[in-house]
């Protein structure tokens, strides 16, 4: 099982994470499974960039980027070249380490 390590974010994730995972999974269920509240305010369709993440390590192993996915990451805070919409991208094998981005334009949210 790949292990997925979650680098500390100041709200969502203060001290980090780690954890295994079945291969498959989407990361935004697997981050939500394990009480991580990524944001995702389109309901995990990809219609919006409030999932993004940057994939530190393991970015090859997640399945392939659709055009749908990369025309939503250009509206995403903070974009790399290893950004995902954590909805879309599905665990592969390999381990992954996971930077969640400090900001997210969500424009609905509700939290302060």
């Amino acid at each position: 099982m790949p292990k997925v390590t979650v680098l500390p974010h100041p709200v969502l994730c203060p001290e980090g994470a780690e954890f295994e995972t079945e291969a498959g999974k989407s990361l935004c269920d697997v981050l939500l499974a394990h009480d991580i509240g990524i944001e995702h305010a389109c309901g995990q369709c990809g219609a919006c960039s409030t999932c993004h993440a940057v994939i530190r390590q393991g970015f090859d192993s997640l399945s392939e980027m659709e055009d749908r996915e990369a025309d939503m990451l250009d509206r995403a805070w903070g974009l790399e070249p290893e950004s995902r919409l954590t909805c879309q991208a599905k665990v592969g094998t390999e381990d992954l380490t996971v930077e969640i981005p400090r900001y997210t334009r969500n424009l609905v949210s509700e939290r302060g």
